[in-house]
């Protein structure tokens, strides 16, 4: 059957001004920007069911939940399996009996210029940072609609998907993904009281410059070595508590772009003043 707005609901989105008693969905959340949102969210009341490949890492973060008396389940999910993702959404409802929150947040890098990517790293970095976003949608989405009640998905990009940079070519490409799958999902999701973020920081203190850690062995390189040197990121490191709390507050006032370091704003200028002076034809 197909999916059709509900009459009488709000055309610009909806904005969570609670979250005591949602439920919250964080893929990725064993370490980082991942684990930094589960305990934001269930300190502001929320149910977490947190999802990663690093078992240890989120029954961490989901007894750190319990020890302060919030509730969190954990379940093993590779991001870039649309049967795992699935099965997913199915603990979650198991669970908890609803979602209205989820973060699409689980990713991966590697480091180098396109011409030396290999096939397996295309697969592996498409298969965690866009496909795990589209499986999330597939896998929860039609739920949360159906389910009639006000939610929000928050997608996690990168300011290298919004800006390219030397070195980053195949994040950046799955990130420019990410921001313009989430630009539409903003406006596909405006009658159904679900709103939209998406996450574009650039320097955190995550490990994503050990996404090699969770790489599966049939994707590695045979006889390559990983680049050891990542690409040198412009402007602060934030915490990903602060990076957190920025979310925390954007899904409270349904805001599409949640742009964590203002230096960013310069190189997004020059980008937009290139594409201007495209458009009138000059150089």
């Amino acid at each position: 059957m197909p999916l059709t707005p509900r009459s009488g609901w709000p055309e610009t989105g909806v904005t969570l001004e609670t979250f005591k008693d949602r439920v919250a969905v964080v893929t990725g959340g064993a370490s980082g920007i991942g684990r930094a949102l589960a305990l934001a969210l269930s300190r502001e009341g929320a149910r977490l069911v947190l999802a990663d490949v690093d078992e240890a890492g989120m029954s961490a973060v989901a007894d750190a939940i319990k020890a302060r008396g919030g509730e969190a389940v954990a379940v093993r999910t590779d991001v870039s399996s649309l049967e795992q993702v699935q099965s997913l959404a199915d603990r979650a409802w198991g669970a908890f009996g609803a979602v209205h929150i989820l973060c699409n947040n689980a990713g991966v890098a590697v480091w180098g210029g396109l011409e030396a990517a290999t096939y397996r790293d295309w697969q592996w970095v498409i298969g965690v940072n866009l496909w795990g976003v589209i499986h999330g949608l597939l896998a929860f989405l039609p739920r949360m609609i159906a389910q009639g009640e006000e939610g929000h998905i928050v997608n996690t990009a990168s300011m290298a998907g919004l800006v390219a940079s030397q070195g980053l070519g195949v994040y950046s490409t799955t990130k420019y993904a990410v921001v313009g799958l989430s630009e539409t999902l903003a406006k596909d999701l405006r009658p159904y009281n679900i709103g939209v973020s998406v996450l574009c920081p650039i320097g955190v203190t995550t490990r994503i410059r050990e996404s090699e850690r969770n790489r599966p062995d049939a994707l590695r390189n045979p006889g390559r070595q990983p680049r050891s040197e990542p690409v040198q990121l412009m402007g602060r490191t934030l915490t990903p508590e602060e990076v957190a709390e920025q979310v925390v507050i954007a899904i409270r006032r349904n805001q599409l772009y949640i742009l964590t370091h203002p230096e960013g704003l310069d190189p997004l200028r020059r980008r937009f003043q290139r594409l201007e002076r495209a458009i009138l034809g000059q150089r």
